[in-house]
């Protein structure tokens, strides 16, 4: 099955552009809804961090570290590098006897606005730190610290990702068809849409202890702690505390955005085909509003869907809709 229409932009009366993809609501039953292709293979990028960071925290790793919270939510965070995110991952790693030169995510100038000031007008480079997968790389460390395995954590075939790749074929229930590299150089294995739903409705509905202990763990850290899961005036943070701690969100890089409402027990995956950040917003805002996990009319949702588009002057010159048939 192909893309479907998902997300459109009308300007003057006319539709100017549109969105399409495929999405898939999950619950313990199985699918509940799907627009597109269920089986469309994809790259999850960020949106699966919670999963890699299964291992970290079902090995003993993160308890052996003493890491609360906080450390749990950065390891499944893209934050923007403000300074509540560089200074929680640099006294992780302090507290783990390593330093910035150990992670292997690489650099980039942070999205924060002050942080980027800060760094232009003192003339510094960025660093490590700074990178949006910083945590999930400082998670990464304190599991091969655990492993006791061998500094290049990062290749596909060392047993750190071989332990994450175990356990996303698990919650996928599918084995992954490949891999990408992603941007912080790790490896990111590949499933279905549905796949990603299906792993996003098991952490929704953990079951027993281990794996659902773990599950539980990682889902807490996150809305307990949206600011450091994403950053200010980012949809990750702003969705979470809209719904007030009752969902878990996480956007990944070209447009993929996954769900997971415990006290509804369901997971939601998206992917918009043309890799655009504004739809995929627009799209899981849209499926949070269907599932009532989100009030339509709350200024996070008016922003990411419904409300007006103004131009540089302040005028309301477009808007976004939900194209026919979605969510439903």
């Amino acid at each position: 099955m192909p893309t479907v229409e998902l997300i459109e932009l009308w300007r003057g009366g006319m539709l100017e552009s549109v969105h399409r993809g495929h999405a898939v609501v999950w619950d313990a039953g199985g699918m509940v809804a799907a627009w597109g292709d269920p089986d469309a293979v994809i790259f999850p990028r960020s949106s699966c961090k919670m999963i890699q960071a299964l291992p970290l925290v079902e090995s003993g790793a993160a308890d052996a570290a003493g890491l609360g919270t906080e450390q749990l939510a950065l390891a499944c965070a893209s934050h923007s590098g403000a300074a509540i995110h560089v200074t929680r991952v640099q006294a992780w790693l302090d507290g783990l006897g390593l330093a910035e030169a150990d992670l292997r995510c690489g650099v980039h100038m942070p999205q924060d606005k002050d942080e980027h000031r800060r760094l232009t007008c003192s003339d510094t480079a960025p660093c490590q730190i700074h990178n949006n997968c910083s945590g999930k790389h400082a998670g990464f460390l304190t599991l091969n610290r655990h492993m006791r395995a061998d500094a290049e954590y990062v290749l596909p075939d060392h047993p750190l990702q071989q332990a994450v790749r175990t356990a996303f074929e698990e919650v996928t229930d599918e084995p992954s068809p490949g891999y990408g590299i992603d941007g912080c150089s790790a490896p990111n294995f590949a499933t279905s849409v549905k796949g990603l739903a299906r792993a996003m409705a098991a952490f929704a509905n953990p079951q027993g202890g281990g794996r659902g202990d773990a599950m539980r763990r990682l889902v807490a850290a996150m809305v307990a702690h949206p600011e450091l899961v994403a950053g200010e005036t980012r949809a990750c943070t702003d969705l979470m505390r809209a719904m007030g701690g009752r969902v878990a969100v996480k956007t990944g890089a070209e447009a993929v955005f996954v769900a997971i409402a415990p006290d509804r027990g369901i997971g939601i995956a998206l992917k918009i085909a043309d890799g655009g950040t504004r739809a995929s917003e627009a799209a899981i805002t849209a499926l949070l509003i269907d599932a009532g996990l989100l009030d339509a009319d709350h200024p996070v949702a008016r922003r990411l869907l419904t409300a007006p588009l103004t131009n540089w002057r302040g005028l309301e010159v477009a808007e976004l809709r939900t194209a026919a048939g979605f969510p439903a």
